[in-house]
């Protein structure tokens, strides 16, 4: 009996201390190199890159892209050492020249003694003139194949180098995660698209469809999401870009909640409404082989800033004038918008076929592989209804 008694009691211990051994192939985090944002760039070799090469440093690649990673936490020495960044920044920007990503990020393994781990990844940026010369499913090909990336990383545009928007220098901030962070902000303004992830986009890019993706601009050492960027699906290549005003008009049609309009009075002067509540709905019709598609938008708002004076925001009359105002504007930003993609780059980024196919999905099967060309042609017509039901607290 007390043999047995010791066997059970040896045996708790032996799978306690099993269990309390935690990750057997765990890495210490001060070991690795973790990188939050990556940034790709047409070619342009480093200066350190550049007299590696005169020093015999040159190994058999195409200068195809530089890539930049983004590497946390910085420290004053590895700052003073890297291409990037300055001494005293959290974040260190790391750059090499290559045809490879994968070999590019093994190539920092010649220099650093840690390697780099991407399990953290937040933001990818693209620019867009490297976006127009390769496919994104060539740009993103390892990326996308790499288990140790997250799908849910955020990938963007610029019309800027990717080095450029990833040095955006604000104290105590991380490029990578204020940009991140910025997407959050679709409650407050109706000019950010959608956030589009890694995941989101391998699954666009599959059906071979055509899409828009949020662009991003650095000035003064700042951020700002700016417009959209067009890529049309047969390719996956940069087409072409978007105002603040046309992706204000994608949020009108699509129903995103959130933001302020701003239209003029006759007297030029300033009224803004405020979304309180939206609904959007897309209608196609076919009739025979002619397909025509209708959307309505309805809102409710608030008249929240209004420059004219004398104000008379409780009159009915006015306040029907100016719901007025606000209609024609919201009009006149989808009429620019339809312009744009259905005569100037003749692709559908906004989701109209896709509509098309729940409602008829036996024409659409038929028009899927031209679809872009298909709704280049098509007639589409629109309704605007914005109501203003509160106009705040004012002092009459």
């Amino acid at each position: 009996m007390n043999n047995l008694r010791k066997t059970i009691k040896l045996m708790a211990i032996f799978f306690l201390t099993v269990c309390m051994t935690g990750c057997w192939n765990s890495r210490e985090i001060e070991d690795l190199r973790v990188y939050v944002g990556v940034g790709l760039d047409v070619a342009d070799e480093t200066k350190f890159e550049k007299k590696v090469n005169e020093r015999g440093g040159h190994y058999p690649k195409k200068n195809v892209l530089t890539a930049t990673v983004q590497i946390v936490p910085g420290t004053k020495e590895q700052a003073a050492q890297g291409q990037g960044g300055q001494a005293g920044e959290s974040y260190l920007n790391e750059r090499l020249t290559g045809d490879s990503l994968l070999q590019i990020f093994r190539q920092f393994s010649l220099r650093r003694d840690r390697p780099l781990i991407g399990h953290h990844l937040k933001v990818i940026v693209i620019s867009s003139e490297l976006a127009t010369k390769y496919s994104l499913e060539q740009l993103l090909d390892f990326i996308l194949r790499d288990n140790d990336i997250r799908p849910s990383a955020l990938v963007l545009i610029s019309q800027q180098k990717a080095i450029d928007v990833l040095s955006a220098n604000q104290p105590g901030e991380v490029p990578a995660f204020n940009l991140r962070g910025l997407i959050r902000n679709r409650q407050r303004t109706n000019r950010i698209l959608p956030a589009i992830s890694l995941g989101k986009l391998e699954g666009l890019m599959q059906s071979r469809q055509s899409f828009v993706l949020q662009n991003v601009i650095m000035a003064e050492n700042e951020l700002k999401f700016v417009g959209g960027a067009l890529f049309e699906g047969d390719t996956n290549k940069y087409i072409g870009r978007l105002n603040q005003v046309d992706v204000e008009a994608i949020s009108w049609i699509e129903g995103n909640p959130g933001g302020v309009l701003k239209a003029y009075t006759d007297e030029g002067d300033t009224i803004v409404y405020e979304i309180a509540s939206i609904s959007s709905k897309i209608t196609p019709k076919l009739e025979g082989d002619e397909l025509s598609i209708h959307i309505d938008v309805q809102s409710k708002g608030r008249l929240i800033e209004d420059w004219s004076y004398p104000e008379e925001s409780t009159d009915s009359a006015y306040i029907e004038e100016q719901e007025e105002k606000f209609n024609e504007t919201v009009k006149n930003e989808i009429k620019t918008l339809l312009v744009k993609l259905q005569h100037t780059y003749r692709v559908d980024v906004v989701g109209f076929g896709k509509e098309v196919r729940i409602k008829y999905p036996r024409y659409y099967n038929k028009v899927k592989d031209r679809w872009d060309e298909v709704f280049s042609e098509i007639p589409v017509t629109y309704d605007v209804d914005l109501e203003i039901i509160d106009y705040g607290s004012t002092l009459e």
